[in-house]
C-alpha cells in the first residue's frame, strides 16, 4: 500500500511547475529546472534530486561522473526521438545540453 501512494506522489510531481511560476527554465536560458522547483521535488518525494552541473571543470570525481551520465542519457534519448540539435538549437533538450556542457 505504502509503495502505491509513492508512486501517485513521484508521478504527481511536477504537476503545477511551470517557467511561468519559477520552477522551470525557458529554453533561452538552458531549460532544465532551477534551484527552487529541485527542492520542492526533494521535498515531496523525500529524493535526492541535484541540480545541473554547469562548471566548465567539476569540482569532484562525482559531478563530473554525473555530467558524464546526464550527457550519453541525453544522446540517447536525442536519437530515440531522431532530434538534430544543429537543426532544431530551441528543443528543450538541445538547451539542456548546451547547459550541461555536452
Amino acid at each position: 500500500m505504502a509503495s502505491q501512494s509513492r508512486k501517485k506522489v513521484r508521478k504527481n510531481v511536477m504537476k503545477g511547475m511551470s517557467i511561468k511560476s519559477g520552477d522551470k527554465r525557458p529554453t533561452s536560458k538552458g531549460a532544465g529546472l532551477t534551484s527552487s522547483a529541485v527542492r520542492k521535488i526533494n521535498r515531496k518525494t523525500g529524493g535526492n534530486l541535484q541540480t545541473a552541473v554547469t562548471e566548465s571543470k567539476p569540482r569532484t570525481k562525482a559531478r563530473a561522473a554525473r555530467r558524464k551520465s546526464y550527457c550519453s542519457r541525453s544522446k540517447g534519448q536525442m536519437k530515440m526521438h531522431n532530434i538534430n540539435c544543429s537543426k532544431t538549437p530551441k528543443k528543450r533538450i538541445c538547451a539542456a545540453r548546451r547547459r550541461w556542457k555536452c
